[in-house]
């Protein structure tokens, strides 16, 4: 019998909204799932794009929920940021902070001199998210960036979910710099490696599985960090989003939920034009996607998605197929 999906793996790095939390409350089966994995002696890593939290306010929010969690494990894309920004400057380099508080300290914590304003001639700007940002923050950070300073952006998330609704994000920040000054940043967030790589780094894992919700940020990024990545259903993305996914944004399982990292990750098979998954099988007909087996089954769209990614394998757009089901017997 093969073994379980984490036993090929040292440690999980995992994103929060959609696969901890959903909104206010732990997804169910989500905190144990997480627990386990220090009894199974993996690490674990928690990866945000949030940069406006210190790792600590993060970490109390989810023992809150139940989850295990100290604020060493938790990497949001402001130490991702000021990694990324310590790299393209010397020590001692002075920098504009357009952010938050615990931006700044994790800028400092590099070695680096934060200033506050465009008239220190700053040698770097690094910009993440805060509410308290507003139009003079922002032109001190275009000025800088026009005047020749090494930028760096935390994130590019271009919107933000909060009480009342759908927020501008850090990315829609940026984008006014952008448009003020005609340079784009060096990003850290997701979906780029920077940030994947330091959770591994700093946690320990020599072979992570990044597990994520969303295929634009986590699946993306974690490919492109060159780690395993695994799609869990129980957020944003679906398994008919997944089936549409472009080349780069595929991930490598599909999980209904948490638990399932301790199961054996069933084998999916191709031969003669068609891909099986347990007792489904899916073949590719031109646009179409065939599918025997039951339509809320897992297996049946690890199928599909075999099949429809064999037939497609580099494509750079999502690509929506027609899918049909014939269920098995």
């Amino acid at each position: 019998m093969s073994d379980r999906l984490i036993d090929a793996y040292d440690g999980v790095l995992a994103d929060l909204d959609g696969v901890v939390y959903a909104g206010p409350r732990a997804i169910p089966g989500a905190t144990a799932a997480l627990e386990r994995l220090a009894d199974e002696g993996k690490s674990l890593a928690y990866v945000t794009n949030n940069a406006s939290r210190s790792s600590e306010q993060v970490a109390a929010h989810l023992r809150e929920l139940g989850a295990p969690a100290r604020g060493d494990q938790v990497f949001g894309s402001a130490l991702a940021g000021a990694e990324l920004l310590a790299g393209l400057v010397p020590a001692g380099s002075s920098v504009l902070v357009v952010g938050s508080r615990s931006l700044a300290d994790c800028v400092r914590q590099q070695g680096l001199v934060v200033v506050g304003s465009a008239a220190d001639t700053p040698d770097a700007v690094i910009q993440g998210f805060s509410p308290d940002l507003g139009w003079k923050d922002l032109a001190e950070a275009a000025y800088a960036v026009a005047a020749g300073a090494v930028w760096v952006a935390t994130n590019t998330d271009l919107s933000i979910p909060q009480e009342r609704g759908i927020a501008p994000g850090n990315g829609t920040l940026v984008a006014a710099v952008t448009a003020a000054t005609g340079r784009s940043p060096s990003v850290a967030g997701k979906p780029e490696a920077a940030l994947f790589r330091t959770a591994a780094r700093h946690s320990g894992a020599e072979r992570a599985l990044v597990v994520g919700d969303r295929l634009d940020t986590d699946i993306l990024g974690g490919n492109r960090a060159g780690m395993a990545t695994a799609l869990v259903l129980t957020g944003v993305d679906s398994v008919r989003t997944a089936l549409a996914a472009r080349a780069d944004e595929r991930p490598d399982y599909l999980l209904g939920s948490l638990a399932e990292l301790y199961e054996e990750y069933p084998a999916v098979t191709g031969e003669a034009g068609a891909s099986t998954c347990g007792d489904a099988t899916a073949r590719v007909s031109g646009s179409t996607v065939a599918i025997t087996g039951r339509e809320d089954d897992v297996d049946s769209w690890r199928a599909a998605c075999a099949a429809w990614w064999a037939a497609h394998p580099g494509t750079t757009t999502a690509t929506v197929p027609h899918v049909s089901f014939d269920a098995a017997d």
